[in-house]
Parts: C-alpha cells; structure tokens; sequence
C-alpha cells in the first residue's frame, strides 16, 4: 500500500516536474521576502516560565516592587576617589540621560541624585534629614564634604556607593513596553541605547561606565550572534568542499547547497507568516538546519550516483532515489521534527520559540531535499565516472561489516556497556543551572562579564538578588509579632551559605527606632507596643520597596554571592524550609522575585522538563521508527546507540562543568533528532535484507555499500561544521558547538559500529 502510494507520488511529480519545479520556484520567492522582513527580538518576559509559582508571584507583585528586569549602570572615577566635581558632574547627566531612555521606569530610578536617596540622623530635637544632594549642592569643596557626610548618615556605602568610594551605582526596572510607541520594549534597541547614551558619550580617560543587566547582557548576545553569519558562511564554504570530494561534480555539489539554502529561507519566512522574530539564543537553528539539508541531499546524491553507475539514465536514476529514499528519509525527518516540538515540554517563551523554529526548518526539508533535489537533479546528466568509488572502500566495507557478527559484537557490546556505565555515573552529577559567575552565554572576558565582576567586587549589591514575598493582612507591619515573625525569617535566611546580606521592613525598623533612642545600638529591636513600631515604620516610604500602601506586602531583599547553581539551590531549599515552618493563617513567605528568583524558576523548569522531554523524544523516535521498520528488533537496534550516546553527552556536560540551562538542555533533543537519521538510513536497506533471509553481515555490508559512505560523509561534515562555533564570541554557542560535535560524531560512529554488534544479536539465528 505504501509502496503504491510512493510510486504513484514519484510518477505524478516527475510528469509535472516543470510545473512543480516553478511552484518551488513562486514559494521561495515569497517566503524570502518574508525573510527579509524578519527582526530579532529578545523580549525579557520570553525567558521566564510564566506558570510557575515563583512567577506568578513575581507577576502578581511586580507593578508595586519592580520585577526582575532591571539595569545597574557603575560609574567609576579611574582616580579612586568620586569627591571631585568631574566625577559629580559626569553623575549627575548620566542620571538624567537615563531617566529619559524609553522604556526606564522613571519613578524607579535610583541614584545619589534620586530625591528618594534620603539621610537621617538623630539630633538634640529628635531626627533630622533630607536629600542626600541637598537642593543647593555645589561641586565645591563644601558642598562634596556635605555630601559625603549625607552618604555615610544614609548607610549607602556598598549599595549606591562603592565600598572604596571609587564608583557610585545607578539601578533602574525597565517596563515591558516602549511608553513612546505603546509596542513591547525592543530590548535590543534598549541595550544600544545604553551603550551609545550612556558609555558613549561619558566614558572617557577618568570616568568609566559598567552596566549590567537582562536588557545588556541580551544585546551584547545579539551583537556576538552577529559572528553566526560568518560561522554560516564557513560552514557553507566548509561543506561545498566536502560534498564536492564526495560528488566529484559541480552540479552535484551546487544542487544539494541551494536546495538545503532554500530550506533556511523557507523557515525564516515561515517564522515571519506566524508573527515570530529571530531570538538570539535560537539564531544558530537555521545553521542546523542547512547542515541537515545537507545530510539527506547528500543521501540522495549518493543514492543517484549508485543507480546511474548501474546503468539507468539520470533522471530514470533520480526517481529511483526518490521512491527509495522518501520513506526512510520522511520518517528521519519526521522523526527529527517530533523531537523538536517535545521542547514544548518547557514552559519557557524562549525553548518554545526554538522548538518551533527548529520543527518548521526540519519539516521543510521533507519537501525541499526529498523532493526539489531529486526533480533537479533529473535535469542535469550524471557521467558514469563520476559514480566510481574509492579503490579502497569494498576493503573498509568489509572491515566494518565484521560488527555485524558475533565475535565481534560481544567486544563492541561489551565496551559499550562500560562506556554506558561511566557515562551515567557522570551524567547523574550533572547540575541545573548556572555553573559560571556573570553571564553563562558569554565569555568570561567579555566586557559584560567584567563589568560585572567588577561591581560584584566594589558593591555589597549586585543583580543576583532573590526577593522573598512576605503577604500578611492589612496594616500588618503595627503588630508587633508579624515584624517579628519576618525578622526571624530574614534572621535564618541570612545565616545561609551563599547570602550575603539581606533587607526587610523589619531590620530597618529596628534601625529606626534605635535613632529615636539616641542612637543606642541596645534600642536596635522591634518594639512590642503598636504605638512605637507605627513611629519606626512611619519613617519608611513605600518608594524603598519594603511594603506597600497597606503594608500588607513586605519583601525580604536576599542578596547572594553569585547566580551559580548550587548558590541558588542551597538558598531555595533554606527558603523553603523555613517558609513550611513559618507559614500561618496571617503571614505567608513566597518564592520569588527578583534576578535570581527567575533563575531559580527556570532551575525548576528545566528540571522538571528534562525527563518528560527525553521520554517524548525517545517516544516519538519510537512510534516512527516501528511505523518505518514495523520490526520491535529494528526500532530497539536504532534507539539504543542513541541513548547511550545521549548519556555520555550528559557525561561530557559534567566534565566540562556546563550545567544544563536554557540554552543546553535542547542540545540533547537536538542531538537524539539528528542523530536518529544515521540509523534510520543504514537500518532501512539492512532490513529488506534481512527480511529476505541475508545473514546479518552481508545484510550490514550491503547497507554499508548502499549507504555508508553518505553516513560517514555526513556524520564528518555536520561535526566539522559545527566545531567552527569553537571560536565564537558567544561561550553559549562554544558549549553547542562542542556537544554537538560530539553527538553529531558519536551517533554516526553508534549507526556504524554499535548498531550492527546489536544487529548480530537480534538476528543471530539467521545463518552467519
């Protein structure tokens, strides 16, 4: 029935081929204008799970206490010393120059120019305070020592100030849309803003200027994914090269490189049509998706050239392949692009926008590779001696095949299950999250990362800070046992490996009512009468972020030493903990806001993720490939090189201390996908072998003269061409492009080797 219905499909299109041809033709000129109007976009809110409860905490309180999409900007007096009208000038403008960039919440700006950046002291007559800048500062000498002595009565120091005086720290949340156009913050164009408005136009040889935040960190990313188009076109350069060696034609190298080209303009203009733009963690899917076109025209180029060194016409040779391959290659594909969409098993924007980019690359394929190349390819004539393999190939054929028997497969079963064992004893080490300080996707020496290993050095305060949401009733803040409650809390949390301060309603207030006492460190406690703690707490606006208008709501700042995995994890859990022993009828401590609270909330996902993703993959690798072999033997003789393999890539993770995070964890997916082809092609011609009666060698052996080489060829072409993102900007792209490499590799290494020592097993009672 199949059979009839590929025969049928074959004749039809070749009959038509002109016709088809051109609508070809018609759909790429379309879809590549609609690549052309294809735009980046790295929306914050894309890179959250927005369903998880830490989330929805942070979306619930987001509006009153800022979110987690925030900015600091460091601005550094080379000298040492900022008590210089130079440095306070500089100040001052940077200030204003970032109150009135777009997309700034201007009334959560702060800055020793902000009004709400306020001193108090005790005097004779009770408090006294103001404006840390008073009204009619001045850059004198008196004025700058008016200043500094506001800064140290306002216990500023680390937090807007350096702690070595060099540097003074501005912070600003951002909205989630531009106020001039009403339109969703364009991120990207936010984060050049800041470099040219802010380090452009005030850095200079004594004033230095360090930002960081979600906003820069997605533009310095976006300005590095900008390499990818050179990366692309190497890889095109590289591939031309091998498919050329491979063909020994022109045309037969030239064909497979458009048809696969057309692919990526297929799928950016697809992107386009369904209202998506081009994130710059998922920019490096169309390159996967050229190599793939590449991998499956090569099998068909393959497939041509041992049917026309049989003696058939080109085109009479191409619809041969044609009928041959769209089974086995529909089903690589398919098989490709259902793992893909398991990525939706993430509840994050970005993982899910990367699924469906990568399904949409893959499924053209089908249509682009399996289809256009043979139907061009019939039109161009395919000399004999240009079909002629290596002299020395029927040797290494011969060599391999002695896989697929007994004798050897106990060794190659035998070693593949000590691999498998060590593997996943380094896989089970493997941690989520982060495992670098700074920004993972970059370098360790990228100017981000030094900016902020430089405000991590001079500020107590940095953007790794995790804000636990504290909901009480109404009025909360004037009893005595609620702020008690949260001190205590604070208290324990602060306690924590990994925090290196705190913040609450409650420790402030403990340091207000010591000024109402003459400054007595011994009065540095919560008072037990309604009366005095509405006297500590009335000193506290709401514009500090630690309550809200009914003081029903009071966040505890957690700031920790670093984003790193295990830092986020050991934290949650004391939070946790103690929220489960703390919780009552009126006070409830939630996760979580903040940066860390959304890295803590992706942790999770991904964590939560990773299992159903592997079970879908490997379930929809399954169903496809029995509907493909119909044989349990021939689905379970694909299925397990690639599990080991994806076992030892986790291994590798390890080794290489790269956490799986949001840009790694669709690696594995990706890997399994791809990886899936080398087995499908070789396994196909084995089983009408085998089905026949052939023993398992000569079936092996026969697959490896039908295919082996364009399994090889393109086991080899997809690694080297990946292993050129060695040397991006992007370390995120690094890490991809050295699992990749390995998977791309050690899957095709699994189809040849491991494969066949299964094969000999399954099939053993077929006469060796």
């Amino acid at each position: 029935m199949l059979d009839k219905l590929v025969n049928g499909l074959e004749s039809l299109l070749f009959r038509q081929r002109g016709w088809v041809v051109f609508l070809f033709v018609l759909m790429t000129a379309f879809l590549g204008y609609q690549a052309s109007q294809l735009r980046m976009d790295a929306a914050f809110v894309k890179n959250i799970p927005l369903n998880h409860s830490y989330m929805q905490t942070y979306l619930k309180h987001q509006k009153q206490f800022g979110g987690a999409n925030s900015i600091m900007v460091a601005v550094e007096d080379t000298s040492g010393n900022i008590f210089n009208p130079n440095f306070f000038d500089t100040l001052k403008q940077v200030h204003d120059q970032l109150f009135f960039i777009p997309g700034v919440e201007r009334s959560q700006v702060k800055s020793l120019y902000s009004p709400s950046t306020r001193f108090t002291e005790v005097v004779e007559d009770g408090f006294a305070g103001g404006p840390v800048i008073p009204a009619d500062f001045s850059t004198t000498p008196q004025g700058l020592a008016v200043v500094r002595s506001n800064i140290e009565k306002a216990r500023i120091v680390g937090r807007l100030i350096a702690e070595d005086y060099s540097a003074a720290m501005l912070t600003a949340q951002l909205m989630d849309f531009d106020p001039q156009t009403g339109k969703p913050l364009d991120t990207l164009v936010f984060a050049q803003q800041l470099e040219q408005q802010l380090r452009g136009q005030y850095e200079n040889e004594q004033i230095k200027i360090h930002i960081i935040g979600f906003a820069k960190m997605a533009g310095d990313i976006a300005d590095g994914a900008k390499g990818v188009v050179l990366f692309f076109l190497i890889a095109i350069l590289v591939t031309a090269v091998m498919v050329y060696l491979f063909s020994k034609s022109v045309k037969l190298t030239v064909l497979p490189l458009v048809c696969s080209l057309v692919a990526v303009i297929w799928q950016l203009g697809l992107l386009t049509v369904i209202g998506f733009g081009l994130d710059p963690m998922s920019i490096l899917i169309p390159f996967l998706v050229f190599a793939i076109g590449v991998s499956h025209g090569v099998q068909m180029i393959n497939s041509v050239r041992r049917r026309v060194a049989e003696g058939e016409s080109t085109k009479a040779a191409a619809g041969l392949a044609f009928r041959s391959l769209l089974i086995p290659g529909g089903i690589a594909l398919l098989s490709d692009t259902v793992g893909f969409m398991t990525l939706f098993a993430i509840d994050i924007g970005i993982i899910r926008e990367l699924a469906i980019s990568a399904s949409l690359g893959v499924a053209v394929i089908i249509l682009t590779n399996l289809v256009l190349l043979p139907l061009l390819i019939s039109y161009i004539e395919v000399k004999p001696d240009q079909t002629k393999p290596h002299p020395g190939i029927d040797k290494l054929w011969l060599r391999l095949s002695h896989f697929a028997t007994l004798k050897y497969a106990i060794w190659v079963i035998a070693l593949t299950l000590l691999l498998y064992g060590f593997g996943l004893q380094q896989a089970s080490k493997m941690q989520i999250g982060d495992l670098q300080g700074g920004a993972p996707a970059l370098h360790f020496d990228s100017r981000y990362n030094q900016d902020t290993f430089y405000i991590t050095d001079h500020f107590s305060i940095t953007t790794d800070v995790m804000t636990v949401i504290v909901e009480a009733y109404p009025e909360a803040c004037t009893y005595h046992e609620a702020l008690m409650q949260i001190d205590e809390f604070e208290w324990r949390v602060a306690n924590t490996p990994g925090v290196e301060s705190t913040a609450s309603l409650a420790s402030i207030a403990k340091q207000v009512n010591a000024g109402f006492n003459e400054g007595n460190p011994k009065w540095q406690i919560l008072p037990r009468t309604t009366a005095s703690l509405v006297q500590a707490v009335g000193q506290i606006p709401t514009s500090s972020g630690l309550l809200n208008g009914d003081c029903s709501v009071m966040p505890v700042y957690l700031f920790l030493k670093d984003h790193k995995a295990q830092t986020i994890e050991v934290v949650v859990e004391k939070v946790k903990a103690l929220a489960a022993k703390m919780d009552n009828d009126k006070l409830s401590f939630k996760l979580a806001s903040g940066p860390v609270g959304v890295m803590a909330a992706t942790n999770e996902a991904v964590f939560d993720a990773q299992l159903p993703m592997m079970l879908y993959v490997y379930g929809a690798v399954f169903v496809l490939c029995l509907i493909s072999f119909r044989s349990i033997r021939a689905t379970v003789a694909v299925i397990l090189p690639l599990y080991v393999v994806s076992t030892l890539a986790q291994a590798l993770m390890t080794w290489l201390d790269i956490g799986l995070a949001v840009s790694t964890l669709p690696v594995i997916a990706l890997g399994v996908g791809i990886g899936v082809d080398y087995g499908i092609y070789i396994l196909s011609t084995m089983a009408l072998k085998l089905r026949s009666g052939m023993p398992v060698q000569q079936a092996y052996h026969q697959a490896l003269i039908e295919r082996g080489s364009a399994v090889i060829f393109t086991g080899l072409t997809l690694a080297i061409g990946v292993s050129t993102w060695f040397f991006s900007a992007l370390k995120f792209q690094m890490d991809m492009g050295i699992l990749l490499t390995f998977m791309f590799l050690v899957n095709m290494l699994g189809a040849i080797i491991i494969l066949p020592a299964i094969g000999a097993f399954f099939w053993r009672k077929l006469k060796q």
